[in-house]
């Protein structure tokens, strides 16, 4: 077998359960991660349960590890461990007992297409019946409103309960993403769910983003995906976030300003919605893509300097 070969990249677990008829939900790490969010998510999922390893890639062919340098833990005078980077799907179950399945682990650095190949053919060889893709992004938007959602998907009518907040923007690519899509080239049923963390939290924990993330999937899947202590979590970091902005009152300013924009969006979506022509209000393409950019900067910038 090739090292270009798509199936060469992971091994099926000989002993895996049975997979026909499951959910995959994808939560890869290493793109925009907003507040936290998917990794609050996808930590919430793996300790509600035992996880059987279902699929495991090599994660030494995609991961760069130059570019990602994984943590190396050094005692006196001796290296105690290593934390290798990890990809795999691993089977879960839901509160009420459902099985379905969780890709985590590193986002790939390179091999993007032969990795997307390679879920098409897990996705058929396992029978999963639909693929839900995660992400959080930062947006101009006030922690004072309800978390807002971006769905999407090849299939419209997947995604009719979600108004988009958008209309065509370019933005960075991820492995996820190119998943999606070509799961929907394939004819696979796929979609995704983006939620919305105020920019100015995006480098901070934000579990309403995490809560209302694993809410939209459950909605979507018909799963009951356990969210645990994240209705606290929110509440505490909701009083916290309070607590802070009242002390500044160019904080208190900002964030009247985005309800107030926020507000309006609301209104607009609503009116158009309803037949009218307000739709404008909407952020723009390129408001969007410029803090989608900002943020990735940051992220950059954090990494190249972890102090």
């Amino acid at each position: 077998m090739s090292a270009l070969e798509p199936d060469s990249l992971y091994t099926l677990a000989p002993d895996r359960p049975e997979t026909a008829g499951q959910v995959l939900v994808e939560m890869l790490d290493g793109f925009i991660d907003a507040g936290n969010a998917r990794r609050l998510a996808r930590e919430q999922l793996l300790a509600a349960g035992d996880a059987v390893q279902v699929v495991t890639f090599d994660a030494d062919l995609l991961h760069d590890y130059r570019a990602r340098r994984p943590p190396m833990l050094f005692v006196q005078d001796h290296w105690e461990s290593y934390e290798a980077p990890t990809i795999g799907i691993v089977q879960l179950r839901d509160a009420a007992g459902a099985p379905y399945l969780l890709l985590h682990g590193s986002e790939p650095d390179v091999m993007w297409d032969r990795f997307a190949t390679a879920v098409v053919q897990i996705v058929q060889e396992l029978g999963v019946r639909l693929s839900v893709g995660t992400n959080a992004i930062p947006m101009g938007v006030p922690h004072t409103r309800p978390v807002g959602v971006t769905a999407h998907s090849a299939r419209p009518e997947m995604v009719a309960d979600y108004q988009p907040w958008v209309g065509t923007v370019q933005v960075p690519g991820s492995a996820a993403h190119l998943i999606e899509h070509r799961l929907a080239l394939a004819g696979y049923d796929s979609m995704g769910f983006a939620v919305h963390v105020p920019h100015y939290l995006a480098q901070a924990a934000f579990p309403p983003a995490a809560e209302t993330l694993l809410t939209v999937v459950s909605r979507a899947t018909g799963l009951s995906l356990p969210i645990g202590p994240l209705p606290d979590a929110a509440r505490e970091a909701q009083e916290a976030i309070a607590g802070l902005v009242a002390q500044s009152e160019e904080l208190v300013e900002l964030v009247r300003t985005l309800e107030t924009q926020y507000d309006a969006v609301v209104a607009a979506r609503t009116e158009a919605q309803s037949g009218g022509l307000a739709g404008e209000q909407m952020p723009t393409a390129d408001e969007l893509g410029a803090e989608l950019e900002r943020y990735l900067a940051e992220q950059a910038r954090r990494r190249d300097d972890p102090h």
